[in-house]
């Protein structure tokens, strides 16, 4: 029987850059090269903000697989933060109207909707689609163009551009043209109501949370225990395993974007952990208002 060979879980994650816009179309061949030598490192595109991602041990481990690009394929490159999957969200009840109506020659655009938009209260992240429509005032066929321009609109918050999750909208009214309603324009009234609606509901941004697991030496515990906690992060559990404590903690995913160096800093590189993505929560008002200034300076 063959042992299977199994490796650590990269901790530390960074953006690459490349120095040259030619090298753009072949650094991710390089990379995949590189990976297939050391399967210890995890190379991906993120779909969200379309950026080239490294996972690998540590700024040591970077270091080494920079110099490889540079030596083995004449490719430069830096590395940069990666950007926190901020979300966006409603706390309050809109009721508004989203009318689209164009005229310019021949037939003309008209949609007309009525929806409540309130909170998702089942923890689940897509639109929740509600039809009480009666009487035709939207007829059947254009109520499909009315999901699906919500379901496009939510692609950006009203509050910073982030991804709007955990919404209900309830169309339960409307009217149409015989003439110049089309799936296109309930689709826009849609998007018209969309943006009215959300403004008016109370929006928040929302941050990932992680799910945090390490083992600490014992005589290092109350350093990590004050790093934790200053970056906003909630003990769930500890004990000891060996002459180790072995803590289980929730930390923002925006503090934990150099936690493998200063893990490596404060447990003399004795420290270990691993994380995972475990929910988004509210952002404070205090930290979202410091996150909207900064991103009107990007």
């Amino acid at each position: 029987m063959i042992d299977c060979l199994t490796y650590e879980q990269p901790t530390l994650e960074r953006v690459v850059v490349v120095s040259k816009k030619a090298d753009e179309d072949k650094v991710l061949s390089a990379l995949t090269k590189i990976q297939e030598e050391d399967p210890s490192i995890i190379v991906y595109r993120d779909p969200e903000f379309l950026q080239l991602r490294i996972e690998a041990m540590g700024e040591t481990h970077l270091e080494i697989i920079k110099s490889k690009l540079l030596q083995k394929f004449d490719i430069e490159i830096e590395y940069e933060l990666p950007k926190v999957p901020y979300r966006e969200t409603i706390k309050g009840r809109a009721d508004v109207q989203g009318k689209y109506k164009k005229q310019s020659g021949g037939h003309g655009q008209y949609g007309d909707v009525k929806i409540i938009f309130e909170p998702r209260t089942d923890g689940k992240d897509e639109l929740l689609f509600v039809n009480k429509v009666v009487g035709g005032a939207v007829p059947k066929q254009y109520i499909p163009a009315v999901e699906k321009g919500l379901e496009e609109a939510m692609g950006k918050g009203v509050l910073a551009g982030f991804p709007l999750i955990r919404l209900q909208a309830t169309l339960y009214d409307g009217t149409y043209h015989t003439v110049d309603s089309s799936e296109y324009a309930f689709k826009a009234a849609a998007s018209i109501a969309y943006k009215q609606g959300i403004a008016q509901a109370n929006p928040c941004i929302l941050e990932p949370v992680m799910k945090v697991e390490m083992d600490i030496p014992s005589e290092c515990i109350g350093d990590v225990m004050g790093e934790l906690t200053r970056k906003r992060g909630r003990i769930l559990g500890m004990e000891e395993v060996k002459g180790s404590e072995h803590i289980t903690a929730e930390v923002p995913q925006s503090e934990m974007l150099n936690f493998t160096t200063e893990l490596k800093s404060l447990t003399g590189a004795r420290g270990q952990f691993t994380s995972e993505f475990a929910r988004y929560e509210e952002l404070s008002e205090e930290l979202s208002k410091k996150l909207l200034d900064h991103l009107e300076w990007i």
